[in-house]
């Protein structure tokens, strides 16, 4: 698989029925391994390795988006059951772009996350959302103290 910007990840694989899988240490067990798992599974390695602990993290949710049923990628709980963050992935070959921004922004119609991460995997956008003055401000690094790390 591409090599992505984050640091290198040890991950156990296997073929399984002619298909790579990749073992998802949150949903405990291997999924078909395609870019876009590729993706998400470097962020799930990466926010472990931040110290964000298991517990807190979910990876393919099914939620609701004004009466519609959507997917995220992966969250971080905070306190008091909210959202630090929300994270949506996509394959290196999808560029990130105003719709793939509109696609999370959604999301947090919904979900009302304290940070949005946009990833392709070799670029990576963050977002944090000031709920009282229902405005946001794009950041150039993860932001770990909003993440309470």
């Amino acid at each position: 698989m591409q090599v992505l910007a984050f640091p290198h990840f040890d991950f156990v694989t296997k073929n399984n029925e002619n298909k790579r899988t990749i073992f998802d240490p949150i949903r405990k067990k291997f999924v078909v391994l395609t870019p876009e798992e590729w993706v998400r599974q470097h962020v799930v390695q990466d926010l472990l390795g931040k110290g964000i602990s298991k517990t807190r993290i979910s990876v393919e949710k099914q939620f609701d988006v004004m009466g519609q049923k959507k997917r995220f990628d992966v969250v971080v709980a905070g306190k008091n059951a909210s959202i630090a963050l929300l994270v949506e992935c996509k394959a290196p070959e999808v560029p990130i772009t105003q719709d793939t921004f509109d696609q999370i922004a959604r999301y947090q119609l919904a979900l009302h996350a304290d940070v949005l991460m946009l990833t392709n995997g070799l670029q990576h956008v963050y977002c944090q959302i000031d709920h009282a003055s229902e405005s946001y401000q794009f950041l150039f690094e993860f932001p770990r103290n909003a993440l309470q790390l």
